[in-house]
């Protein structure tokens, strides 16, 4: 298979994915009438690194599976599909922490309902990792018995993301990273980016697609990039390290409020229309409850969003000491952040490996308290604390 394949219709985001398209190409084909049916199958779950692109994957796949042509990307029937307008594609896609058993149990339903217009009913989750155990037990039974024209698709870091039961009833596809040069191109066609900030946003987003693009257009993006990166060369004294981790929370807290702030007002008064409040703000009974219910959605979507924030932050504190890591060893590797070049061979040359693989193994502990719920004010502050002990 060349590579323009995977470059054309509904597969044109999918770049360095020529085996995944391949696949899934033989999957429409068999889905059709007089196709091979053997290369089709009902539930299906994509796995890749974060930014590789399986929920583009997951999206093109539905969209092909309904096209006339199989996935040409124009027809009204695609362009639906990706942008989840279609009847028979639902998209899924949680802002929250998790996906409980009430939630399974509606796309349960949805999954036993016939086509209305096109040749199946798509489901697609985004998000699988998050399914609730008792979500998944919801899920199983539909998986295993599934309506003749259902297809599943779940989106997944990795099959061990999945629970075992699940993953046992899904054909598996991996995506792999991208490569950067892949992903400079992607950026220059797709959103017309200069070719030099598009190399730049490509090399160090570490092939993650979603993250190059928001480098490429966003200057304030950009802006609190280096200024992660200036961390390691400030956090001099104790003082230092605790009002950086101070500033890194705060920022990533303000960051949540400004993309939750509108969409919290709008759920809440799409919610007292709903239970038909009245405007003398008399409340019906049960209100109360619901609103309740809301409020800890949106904190639960607002602590998701804060640590999606930190958790970048992460990211870019581990490529700055991979590099450090880089001129310690002479490896001889490019580096991720090569415009620091100076100030990460000052840093190499003023410790040891050693202390630099501890450093890197304190970011890794700080992801996983993070992950286990500890205050992240506290974790920030352990983690500053761990980068500017001297070496």
């Amino acid at each position: 298979m060349t590579t323009s394949t995977a470059t054309t219709g509904v597969w044109a985001d999918l770049i360095g994915q020529e085996r995944v398209v391949e696949t899934l190409q033989r999957a429409v084909r068999g889905s059709a009438a007089d196709g091979n049916r053997h290369a089709m199958t009902h539930a299906w779950l994509f796995t890749g690194p974060p930014g590789s692109g399986r929920s583009n994957a997951a999206r093109a796949f539905a969209a092909a599976l309904q096209c006339p042509l199989g996935g040409c990307g124009e027809c009204n029937t695609c362009t639906t599909a990706l942008s989840g307008a279609h009847p028979d594609v639902t998209l899924v896609r949680t802002e929250q922490l998790s996906i409980g058993v009430d939630e399974v149990r509606d796309l349960v339903r949805r999954a036993a309902m016939s086509p209305t217009l096109s040749r199946h009913q798509v489901l697609v989750v985004e998000d699988a990792d998050r399914i609730t155990e008792r979500g998944a037990d919801a899920l199983l039974k539909s998986i295993e018995e599934p309506a003749p024209r259902t297809v599943w698709v779940l989106c997944a870091p990795t099959s061990d993301d999945v629970v075992a039961t699940i993953r046992s009833r899904c054909r598996q596809v991996e995506l792999s990273t991208p490569r950067t040069s892949a992903i400079a191109e992607l950026l220059q066609r797709r959103d017309g980016v200069e070719p030099a900030l598009a190399r730049f946003a490509a090399r160090v987003a570490q092939g993650h697609i979603g993250r190059a693009r928001a480098l490429a257009r966003n200057e304030d993006a950009r802006q609190r990039r280096q200024q992660v990166l200036d961390l390691p060369g400030r956090l001099t004294s104790l003082g230092a390290c605790l009002d950086a981790a101070s500033t890194l929370v705060d920022a990533a807290s303000a960051e949540a409020a400004q993309v939750t702030a509108d969409l919290d007002a709008r759920e809440r008064a799409e919610l007292s229309e709903a239970l038909g409040f009245t405007t003398k703000g008399a409340r019906p009974r049960n209100a109360q409850a619901a609103l309740r219910d809301l409020e800890d959605q949106q904190k639960a979507r607002a602590k998701r969003l804060q640590r999606d924030a930190l958790d970048r932050v992460l990211t870019e504190l581990t490529s700055f000491y991979r590099d450090v890591l880089v001129v310690q060893t002479a490896a001889g590797a490019e580096l991720i952040n090569a415009e620091l070049g100076d100030s990460i061979t000052a840093i190499a040359g003023g410790t040891t490996p050693d202390a630099t693989v501890a450093r890197l193994d304190a970011i890794l502990a700080c992801r996983t308290a993070l992950e286990t719920n500890v205050a992240p004010l506290l974790a920030m502050e352990a983690l500053m604390l761990s980068l500017g002990r001297p070496a």
